[in-house]
């Protein structure tokens, strides 16, 4: 794992002596993360970076995950795209296997921390748990705007008796009577999905997977969820066939926590079948330098969500310079500035109007890729994750006082 100091190329050198500072006032204090997967998806992967810099720093970071059965996630599955609006029929039941879940949970997992950070709506119910003195932070990444009033309900019930929430994006903010802190995700630009990569490791990863160079590369990273509407993609480039010349490929993967996914990707596969100049490749969720090589190698790339909690998909593109058309939807349009850092759209047609005019335009395709990349570089590393992570913990260690002296 890469040093602190090693982020100042990339943050700054103030970034690094903000986090040495802040960090030495919560020294040798416990900071517990809890979720509901290890690999796969945006949680798993920020934290297996983030923790080593906490030790780093003098703090004792631990990581605890909650176990279900194939049923359990099923129903926080629903949960997920209900809270992201999309209706979702639950019984009293799902509510009830919910609650057994988390009860048996609260028997094995080791809760003993100063400060804890429970993500999402998995592990929430684990509060009836929380140890005295300790302070319990709900992260949400999701996007609570269109939720679903039934099961927004249920988990109020328990978020309500949280110490604070930590939301993505001011819009997802609900009535609770705690308070509630903006905190979005972030990219680390040393992990081998963000490194520098040499023209030869790009051409040689390539080879490997199999993907032609023979042509622009449009791509769309993400786990197979009709949420990131991989059909929609589809569509939208079989649109600009007949003007462009480009190949289209959907590389993502699954996360334990997912159900859903081996149906999503069997309905992309069917989607494609007969177009030769589309691919859908399914890639180990530790494909990070992978993942790398094909976005450097790609002219675009998509995140065409139809809902999202952030989308750090589209970070990691803009960190490496690219063009990116994206879904103004969740946190994306905190990451894009329309016709600035990126391009926004709300459909395939604009999805198709977009693809066609950027590769057509590849001078302006490439100063959207570099203003991109500045405004990652000052609003989404995980340094700055970190800093926000640390001052909220030490706001809370100090009794909420709305001044803090370092």
């Amino acid at each position: 794992m890469p040093k602190i100091d090693e982020y100042a190329a990339a943050a700054g050198d103030t970034a690094i002596e903000e986090l040495k500072t802040i960090s030495a006032k919560l020294r040798n204090k416990t900071i517990l993360n809890v979720n509901s997967t290890a690999v796969g998806g945006g949680v798993a992967e920020i934290l297996s970076r983030m923790l080593p810099m906490m030790t780093e720093l003098g703090i004792k970071p631990r990581w605890e995950l909650i176990k279900g059965g194939e049923d359990f996630y099923a129903v926080t599955k629903k949960f997920h795209n209900a809270l992201h609006g999309t209706p979702q029929k639950l019984t009293a039941a799902d509510f009830q296997l919910y609650r057994d879940t988390l009860k048996t949970n609260m028997e094995s997992v080791n809760l003993d921390a100063d400060i804890a950070l429970i993500h999402d709506p998995q592990p929430a119910g684990l509060i009836e748990k929380k140890p005295a003195g300790a302070k319990w932070i709900w992260r949400c990444h999701i996007d609570l705007s269109n939720r679903q009033r039934d099961v927004w309900d249920f988990l109020r019930g328990y978020v309500s008796r949280y110490d604070a929430a930590v939301i993505s994006a001011p819009s997802f903010s609900q009535e609770l009577p705690v308070k509630q802190f903006q905190v979005p995700p972030s990219i680390d630009p040393l992990a081998d999905k963000n490194r520098e990569l040499t023209d030869t490791e790009i051409s040689d990863i390539m080879k490997r997977l199999e993907i032609p160079a023979d042509k622009p590369l449009i791509t769309q990273v993400s786990r197979f969820d009709r949420l990131k509407d991989p059909l929609g993609v589809i569509e939208a480039f079989k649109k600009i066939q007949p003007y462009v010349t480009a190949r289209l490929l959907l590389v993502g993967g699954s996360a334990d926590d997912d159900p859903e996914g081996a149906q999503v990707l069997a309905e992309a596969r069917a989607a494609a079948e007969g177009t030769p100049d589309i691919i859908v490749l399914c890639l180990p969720p530790t494909s990070n330098v992978e993942i790398n090589a094909i976005q450097r190698a790609s002219s675009i790339i998509l995140q065409k969500s139809l809902k999202e909690g952030f989308g750090l998909t589209v970070s990691e593109a803009l960190w490496k310079a690219k063009p990116v058309i994206a879904g103004a939807v969740g946190g994306i349009p905190l990451q894009i500035t329309h016709k600035y850092s990126g391009i926004l759209t709300r459909t395939i047609e604009g999805t198709a109007y977009w693809m066609k005019r950027l590769l057509h335009e590849p001078a302006y395709a490439r100063k959207l890729g570099e203003n991109g990349r500045e405004h990652v570089r000052q609003n989404f590393l995980l340094t700055r994750h970190l800093r926000d992570y640390l001052l909220l913990a030490l706001y809370l260690e100090s009794g909420g006082r709305d001044f803090i002296h370092l």
